[in-house]
């Protein structure tokens, strides 16, 4: 149906096919060039830099949902922006915007512990060059890059109090979604129930105690991203 069509079996996409191991080279070789270049970005980045990436990320994701509308794909118990990855996408374009460091200490956590879980093992059904494969890589790859370039390039870091601030996002956000996914007949975080399939979350527990065991999870996995980024007493 073609390149913003609907479904298509020439479009299938294989994890670990030849376009994944690209998607996966690009994440490697871009994130190492911005640190390698940490020094000359700093200099030649200019603020219209930052504000056109977030633009850019507002168009494709706009793109997105009319390409869900126009193939009568949208619907509010799925569509809507509350998955992990699709918070991180906003938190970049505020970020991205306002530079606040605030958003930073959130954004640094769920962009690397999502977005980069979605890189390597994506829920996807596009292959390239069909515009949702696109979609997906784009928003994904910029959400980590954005946080490397507000770490190596303007120099932000995380304190432990970073952690406890992500911690207190998820609880005030958590019951709103609750809420949100009770009156769509939703699953957004995986709140209402596990997925149909076989899961990481078939390890932690039945309904509802999985989902105390994967906050527990997030907060000692940001506790390991906070140690690999904090700042150093010799920085």
């Amino acid at each position: 149906m073609g390149w913003f069509g609907g479904s298509s079996k020439e479009y299938d996409f294989e994890m670990f096919s030849v376009s994944h191991f690209v998607i996966i080279a690009i994440l490697f070789l871009v994130s190492a060039a911005i640190f390698i270049n940490r020094h000359k970005l700093k200099q030649s980045i200019r603020r219209k830099t930052e504000v056109g990436i977030a633009i850019s990320l507002i168009v494709i994701e706009t793109c997105y949902h009319i390409w869900m509308y126009v193939n009568d794909m949208w619907d509010a118990s799925h569509a809507i922006p509350l998955e992990l990855c699709s918070i991180s996408l906003v938190l970049s374009v505020i970020l991205l915007l306002t530079r606040k460091i605030i958003i930073y200490e959130i954004l640094l956590f769920t962009a690397l512990l999502g977005a980069s879980q979605a890189i390597f093992t994506p829920l996807l059904k596009f292959e390239f060059p069909h515009f949702r494969f696109f979609h997906f890589f784009y928003t994904h790859l910029m959400e980590i890059w954005v946080v490397f370039y507000f770490t190596w390039v303007k120099g932000y870091r995380p304190t432990i109090w970073s952690v406890v601030k992500l911690f207190i996002f998820l609880n005030v956000l958590m019951p709103i979604i609750m809420l949100i996914n009770k009156a769509v007949d939703g699953n957004y975080l995986f709140l209402s129930h596990k997925p149909s399939g076989a899961s990481l979350l078939d390890l932690l527990g039945p309904y509802p105690w999985y989902i105390l065991s994967m906050e527990f999870l997030l907060i000692t996995l940001s506790l390991i991203v906070w140690l690999i980024f904090r700042k150093k007493k010799d920085q």
